[in-house]
């Protein structure tokens, strides 16, 4: 069996590919493959890729014959991965050399199911190392420590499927595998699931990972009805989350994390295309209707004034009643609000 399988999707990333695909290069050893994926690519990665496999060491070029997003993607990778130990990396992003052998190095000397790495976030010309948020450095611990408290940030709110490496028996369990189609959010029900159901893990450090924010090929950039997958990852991490024995410990977590992502993309509407604004303003107001309320009220209780007014405001409109006219024109109250409400000031 090989030592490592690399899953690394690309999708029309023609002006960083081959940042990335130096980087494994550098990264390169005999027992370790790279599965590059082409998730149907309209520029020139195609190309790229076919050199690449010809190329550089241990790669496996497989090709999508029409565009399934990142989970699917990453998917096809680890299908076809065969690593004793498999991690990520994206098409646009970038590994120090080295970086795959000490992490490997790691997660053997822990002996434990998965590790989880710091990183450097690239905005431009800037760098910082971003922390996994979770206290204990090169210590074997349950999963489930990672998820509490509610009230700040935990290791479920650093969801980075590349920032890490796992054990094949998590493969073979299925806990590796994305949501086919999440075309956003992808690795929230990911991680989540992971810290719920895996056995061990670490905290390693290690910031090897060179991550780029704000270019345009990053999911956190497109501005389109994408983005508001969020809302059906979120829900499966409320549906998973509400099946655990679990549950009431982990639900306001849960909840809180949505309500802070939602607050997030209202508070910046207007960044979005008009018709999806409209729409992410109804399903946003639809998932606060579908969240456990008492947990809810408890979440909105415990953020700070500014997100908690917003979220409330956005909350209403599922409980006032849309507006219907009679044959003269005379407005009635019948009818059930919806969250569509486009009236002047009616806005989260």
């Amino acid at each position: 069996m090989l030592k490592l399988s690399v899953v690394v999707p690309f999708y029309n990333v023609q002006t960083y590919a081959p940042d990335a695909l130096k980087s494994l290069e550098l990264n390169a050893r005999d027992d370790f493959e790279f599965l590059l994926v082409d998730d149907c690519s309209t520029d020139g990665t195609p190309e790229l890729l076919e050199r690449a496999a010809r190329a550089l060491p241990g790669a496996v070029l497989l090709r999508h014959g029409r565009n399934g997003g990142l989970a699917t993607a990453r998917n096809t990778g680890l299908d076809a991965a065969r690593g004793e130990y498999v991690t990520f990396l994206d098409g646009d992003d970038w590994l120090a050399p080295g970086h795959l052998a000490r992490t490997l190095a790691a997660i053997e000397a822990l002996s434990c199911d998965f590790v989880r790495n710091d990183h450097v976030q690239v905005t431009g010309r800037t760098r910082s190392v971003q922390r996994v948020p979770y206290g204990p450095q090169l210590v074997v611990g349950d999963p489930r420590a990672g998820i509490l408290p509610a009230s700040r940030a935990t290791s479920v709110d650093y969801p980075y499927a590349w920032a890490g490496m796992y054990h094949r028996r998590l493969l073979d369990r299925g806990l590796l595998h994305f949501t086919d189609g999440l075309r956003t959010a992808e690795d929230r029900p990911w991680i989540w699931r992971l810290h719920r159901e895996a056995g061990s893990f670490a905290a390693v450090g290690l910031p090897g990972i060179f991550y780029r924010r704000g270019v345009s090929t990053s999911l956190t950039q497109i501005k389109d009805e994408r983005q508001l997958d969020f809302i059906k990852a979120f829900d499966q991490v409320l549906s998973d989350t509400a099946g655990d024995p679990d549950r009431d410990l982990l639900l306001p977590k849960a909840v809180r994390t949505y309500c802070a992502i939602i607050a997030h993309h209202i508070g910046s509407i207007e960044r979005f295309e008009p018709a999806v604004a409209k729409k992410l303003r109804s399903m946003s107001t639809d998932a606060l209707g579908r969240m456990p309320q008492d947990v809810l009220d408890q979440a909105l209780n415990a953020m700070d004034a500014e997100r908690s007014a917003l979220l409330r405001r956005l909350r209403r409109l599922r409980r006032r009643p849309a507006r219907t006219h009679t044959r003269t024109g005379a407005s009635t109250g019948t009818g059930t609000g919806t969250g569509t409400d486009t009236r002047a000031g009616a806005t989260a």
